[in-house]
């Protein structure tokens, strides 16, 4: 079914296009009814943060260009930006080739994290010594 469909599609030519509703009705939504987000910095290419969403958010950030999330532990849709003005402006989005994971390159508008810093990836794994080390100060 989803999985088919991407199968099916992965073969065909560079720049062959397809209808985005088609794209979106196969995109393989988890049994909670969500799809994993790896949102970017357009310019700079860094990973800034990882959330979800589901079929009304993923709508609403194709309707208004302006990232909005599915929050799991709220339970409600989250715009990102809109309690702490730390907006997201999409300026693109992709597929996985299983359809099953979505990335999104954005205009990041102030930090990413909740925490000031500019990403939520600042634990960095030393496993060489066993340790997680912070990397990057928050903003004073």
């Amino acid at each position: 079914m989803n999985q088919q469909y991407f199968q099916n599609i992965e073969s065909s030519p560079d720049k062959t296009t397809f209808e985005l509703p088609e794209v979106l009705r196969h995109l393989a939504f988890n049994k909670d009814g969500l799809i994993p987000v790896i949102t970017q910095d357009a310019t700079s290419k860094d990973v800034l943060m990882f959330a979800w969403m589901n079929e009304e958010s993923l709508g609403l950030t194709l309707e208004t260009s302006q990232m909005t999330y599915w929050s799991r532990s709220r339970q409600q849709l989250w715009k990102k930006g809109e309690s702490s003005g730390n907006t997201q402006t999409l300026v693109s989005m992709s597929f996985d080739c299983d359809g099953d994971c979505i990335l999104c390159a954005v205009e990041q508008n102030g930090p990413a994290c909740h925490t000031g810093r500019p990403n939520c990836f600042y634990l960095s794994v030393d496993k060489m010594n066993n340790k997680v080390t912070i990397v990057g100060d928050m903003p004073k």
